[in-house]
Formats: C-alpha cells, sequence, structure tokens
C-alpha cells in the first residue's frame, strides 16, 4: 500500500496518507478522540516543517505555537484498517490566533471528519502572546474555506456541574514543551465519562485549552449531561486553575 505526502499544486493545502492502526483505536475499533487529536496536531505541524519551519527554527527565531481550541464535526470516525487522507491548510489569521483547518477523507474520497483548530503565537522565554501580523517567517494566509465544523469559540458552561473523575497528570502525558501534550486530553474527556455515555455516536467535539496541566498535578473532571439536546458539556480543574473545556454532542 503506497502512502503519500504532499502540497497540492496550489501550495496551501496539505496532505498525509496513512492507516488506522489497531493501536490508535477505542475498544470500537475507531479512531480515539486522543489521536483525533494527535493526527492532526501532527499534520499541523509536519505541514510547517515542510515548509522551513519545524519546531526547532520557529523556537530559535523566538516563537512557540500552541494551541488553543479545536472543533470537530464527525460523520464517521475512522475505522481499524482504513486508509484515509488527513488534509490541513492555514486559513486567515485573527488578530492574536492563527487559524488551521482539517479534513480527513475516506480512500473514496468521502468526508469522515471536519475540523478548525485555533493556535497561539507565544514567546516562549518571556511566555508572551504576539500579534499574528508580526509573524513575519512565511506568507499570510487569505484563504478560507467552508467548513461543516463550528468555528473554535467560548464554551458556555451551564450550571450544575458534577465531579465525575479525577486523575493525576503522569509523565507519559508529558511533552517536549514540559506540559501535558494536547491530544492526551481527549483521553482525559473520554476516559472521564460514564460507560453509556462514552458509547454514544458522537457528532461534534470541541475542546478549548486554558492553562497547562503539569506533571504531579491532579486533574478533577466536572461535567453536565443534557439528555434533551444530547450535549455532554465538562470543565478540567487542576489545584490551580481551569486547564481545559470541552463540548460533546452525540447522535
Amino acid at each position: 500500500m503506497e502512502f503519500k505526502v504532499y502540497h497540492e499544486d496550489d501550495n496551501i493545502t496539505f496532505h498525509n496518507q496513512t492507516i488506522v492502526h489497531f493501536s490508535q483505536c477505542s475498544a470500537n475499533k475507531q479512531l480515539s478522540f486522543h489521536e483525533l487529536l494527535r493526527l492532526t496536531s501532527d499534520v499541523a505541524v509536519e505541514e510547517y516543517r515542510q515548509r522551513g519551519l519545524s519546531r526547532d527554527v520557529l523556537s530559535q527565531s523566538g516563537y512557540a505555537i500552541l494551541v488553543s481550541r479545536v472543533s470537530f464535526h464527525i460523520n464517521r470516525l475512522p475505522k481499524e484498517n482504513e486508509k484515509i487522507t488527513v488534509s490541513t491548510w492555514e486559513e486567515k489569521a485573527e488578530a492574536l490566533q492563527l487559524i488551521r483547518a482539517y479534513s480527513i477523507t475516506a480512500e473514496d474520497g468521502s468526508s469522515l471528519v471536519e475540523g478548525l483548530s485555533s493556535w497561539l503565537l507565544v514567546d516562549p522565554v518571556a511566555r508572551k502572546i504576539i500579534p499574528t501580523k508580526k509573524f513575519t517567517m512565511r506568507e499570510p494566509s487569505s484563504y478560507q474555506k467552508q467548513n461543516a465544523c463550528s468555528r473554535p469559540a467560548k464554551i458556555v458552561i451551564p450550571q450544575g456541574l458534577t465531579e465525575i473523575a479525577s486523575r493525576k497528570v503522569l509523565p507519559s502525558d508529558i511533552d517536549g514543551n514540559g506540559h501535558t501534550n494536547n491530544a492526551r486530553y481527549g483521553a482525559f474527556v473520554m476516559d472521564s465519562l460514564p460507560e453509556e455515555y462514552r458509547n454514544k455516536e458522537f457528532s461534534e467535539m470541541r475542546l478549548n485549552y486554558s492553562k497547562e496541566a503539569m506533571l504531579g498535578q491532579t486533574l478533577k473532571i466536572y461535567a453536565t449531561f443534557d439528555d434533551e439536546n444530547k450535549k455532554i458539556t465538562l470543565v478540567g480543574k487542576t489545584e490551580e486553575d481551569v486547564s481545559f473545556e470541552s463540548e460533546l454532542v452525540y447522535r
């Protein structure tokens, strides 16, 4: 089986063909949420690397790019052994957020998942946000394409949150930035759900990152379950503050 990694002729859209492995799937043999987050985050990093903007190059130039919010519309999660194409392109930036879109398609070209994400441009030493107009290492994108998923935005937290899980941040959760890798929050969300909700067929998933969870901290996860609107809202808190917020919609 042949896999290709390439930019389209327009030099806007980047494609990564791959296969869904057994280890990337949940018990239902579908791609897990944390692997969905990893795949899309990795393809974004690789797209920049192919443009000569690797993490090392960005760091040496005084930049770090950190994911802030993600939003996915799910037609169907990819299955074990399925050949898929993970595509990404940068869209028109906001004043303080870089915007990136994703599309995951099946081998026949049908749409499986569509996504949007926002990223903060940060000075890694001063830990300050840099306005996107000051990021001159690449030509800024003016591209905007219709996407089925909702825009990354503030998640409205309803009243009546109940603690449903608690877990410690372990060494396997930590990445090279020294804090919990963004993909791990997908596992935190799904692991916290009661079984009757964990087995739902989800159509939307949003995740907003507020403050990095650090090694040794304890995450307490709170949730509300709106069965009438088929919506689950979750908040993860460390001893210091809110770490993440998430919203799931099921069919």
